[in-house]
């Protein structure tokens, strides 16, 4: 049985955004016939109704409906960057996407728990998705991270899998299914929702470069102008010495910067500016 979910899993890690290799992967597992063809009908139908959605939103919520097939009503979305221990929680970012309990998401980020959860640290180290017993188990797991599982379990969530997504330059993104009862995910089911997974993660990525492009092309050149001199130091006052415009053009400028860079001040619009490569100081 072990043999089999790795052979699977060997054929996951190789496969491409393309719907047609998604159904190659089916047609190569060891699963019986009757399974295989009820589930590729499901996860067909999930595919043909997530290349006609725009939102990452909607998509999270046709995810959750396709995992409800599997008895996972709670699933959980997170990504994360090489430089950060927790999860990106910035409002209106698809980065962190959740249908989990509100008590047990409050206190899961109230009591910083994104940062010891072992299922993120495990997912750090592994391609292939595991069950949360084997991260709860696993040696290296701390007291403190176990206790997260604990505690999950008593907000309804006893057991699930965790899905590495990893992306280029160390980032990586984690998808989480649970079920509000004890007992092992099949290994047929894991692969399943590891599929689904995948193709959710690829689309968001999709909406997220598309968005940063047409905030690219869309910023002005007097934008980028104003939103230049705030990178070097000059205040609005001065910005408008320099450009031979009032004050209040200037704040309108840097205003409609920070709205395309979903940035709640100029500080934070000039680096997100200067991470997207859109200028130099």
């Amino acid at each position: 049985m072990e043999r089999r979910r790795t052979t699977a899993v060997t054929e996951f890690r190789a496969l491409s955004p393309r719907v047609s290799d998604q159904f190659w992967l089916l047609s190569r597992m060891n699963f019986p016939k009757a399974a295989r063809e009820a589930f590729a009908a499901e996860f067909a139908r999930f595919l043909d109704q997530a290349d006609g959605i725009r939102k990452p939103k909607q998509l999270f919520d046709l995810l959750s409906a396709f995992a409800l097939n599997f008895d996972c009503p709670w699933v959980a979305y997170g990504s994360l960057a090489p430089d950060r221990k927790g999860l990106k929680l910035v409002r209106g970012d698809p980065a962190v996407m959740l249908n989990y309990p509100d008590e047990w998401r409050e206190r899961y980020f109230e009591m910083g728990y994104d940062k010891i959860d072992p299922t993120i640290k495990r997912s750090r180290r592994r391609i292939e998705a595991f069950r949360w017993s084997e991260a709860y188990n696993d040696e290296s797991t701390t007291e403190d991270g176990r206790r997260v599982l604990d505690e999950a379990a008593t907000f309804g969530l006893r057991s699930g899998i965790s899905v590495p997504l990893h992306g280029p330059e160390g980032s990586f993104a984690i998808m989480n299914f649970a079920q509000p009862w004890d007992g092992e995910f099949r290994n047929r089911t894991i692969t399943y929702l590891q599929l689904a997974a995948l193709h959710f993660h690829l689309r968001v990525t999709e909406f997220t470069n598309s968005t940063r492009v047409e905030s690219t092309s869309n910023l002005s050149s007097r934008e980028k102008e104003c939103i230049l001199w705030t990178a070097r130091g000059k205040s609005s006052w001065e910005i408008g010495k320099i450009l031979g415009i009032s004050v209040n053009t200037v704040n309108f400028h840097i205003k409609n910067v920070m709205r395309k860079m979903d940035a709640n001040s100029r500080i934070t619009a000039v680096v997100e500016v200067l991470k997207r490569g859109i200028m130099e100081v």
